[in-house]
């Protein structure tokens, strides 16, 4: 388990900070195969640095049908046998559908979702992105602000990341939040404020003629209720459940560095982790930030290079997400 700082603050009292004690982070580096900042030399980089379009392509072609294929599907099976029930996990499926468009957007937004620029901004910003409610291009900005200094000054997110560990109530109100909907609002009616503004009115206005466009796509193939309860509403649900999950255990908690091991977290990747929370390797996420020109499914080459070179201890990899929530929730009340 990782070991921790325990700080005294302004007010004297004593609390435990996220980020790992100094003997997780032995200074190793350069290696033979890594350099001074961490990604590989030249040789090795431009291996794992490799698009391969033709695989992403048909990864592309997988993200659609487990989420709207599992839609169709569902509903002849239940026309065929009456179980309306099977709607129920279809539901919660349709969060993590949202995740898989998610990563994958997040993906085109650092262009290593195809080998060609071109295309693969043309895929993302019209196909991926607006699916799941999100402009590439403003995530695009906001991103890689995250990436040029985290948790530093600029980071667009650092309210998110910032007061952890906080007490179980605290978080358990945050999540709660998010699963009633109500965190989806405050997202939704920020977007559609972009509309008044002229930088981001076109992004907004392709948003919404793919929303439009799925819905009349849904109701033909499935029902008319297709759209609002299983996409809209697990957007607006379950997907802002699982995206803040997967946000806090990136960077909950830890402060800006150069060492991005004291800005990000490392977990122990299981199954049902990747199936719901962490898709597509996001989860090798000190990886990704080493290096964020490594694409996704080279992420866990990269990180057994990292681990080869000394670089990131077993110490420091905490032996689930749910250890780590726990950890992140641990202040006492």
């Amino acid at each position: 388990m990782v070991r921790y700082y325990w700080a005294v603050t302004a007010t004297l009292t004593i609390e435990r900070s996220m980020v790992p004690e100094p003997s997780l982070l032995p200074s190793v580096l350069p290696t033979d195969r890594l350099t001074a900042s961490g990604v590989a030399v030249p040789e090795l980089r431009a291996d794992l640095r490799r698009v391969v379009s033709w695989r992403n392509a048909i990864t592309v072609a997988l993200a659609f049908v487990q989420s709207f294929g599992v839609l169709i599907g569902v509903d002849l099976l239940v026309e065929r046998t009456g179980w309306w029930p099977l709607w129920i996990p279809t539901f919660f499926l349709m969060g993590r559908a949202h995740a898989l468009f998610g990563i994958l957007s997040h993906e085109g937004t650092h262009r290593l979702l195809f080998a060609s620029q071109r295309w693969n901004d043309l895929v993302s910003n019209w196909l991926i992105a607006p699916l799941s409610f999100s402009s590439q291009e403003g995530y695009r900005r906001s991103h890689m602000a995250h990436h040029r200094d985290p948790l530093g000054p600029a980071e667009p997110d650092k309210t998110l990341y910032a007061d952890y560990p906080v007490t179980r109530p605290t978080l358990q109100r945050r999540l709660r939040r998010d699963i009633s909907g109500e965190s989806g609002y405050k997202v939704l009616r920020s977007i559609l404020r972009g509309l008044n503004k002229p930088v981001t009115r076109n992004a907004v206005i392709r948003i919404i003629c793919t929303q439009i466009a799925l819905a009349i796509v849904l109701g033909f193939s499935v029902a008319w209720w297709a759209w609002p309860v299983m996409w809209f509403l697990p957007w607006m649900t379950v997907w802002r459940l699982l995206n803040r999950l997967r946000a806090i255990a990136e960077h909950g908690g830890m402060r800006n560095s150069k060492d991005e091991r004291v800005t990000t977290h490392h977990v122990r990747q299981s199954v049902s982790a990747r199936v719901w929370i962490v898709p597509y390797n996001t989860g090798w996420h000190i990886a990704h930030h080493v290096d964020a020109g490594v694409p996704w499914r080279n992420l866990p080459r990269f990180h057994r290079e990292l681990v080869a070179a000394g670089y990131l201890v077993a110490g420091l990899e905490y032996p689930s997400y749910r250890a780590l929530w726990r950890a992140l929730s641990a202040r006492p009340q």
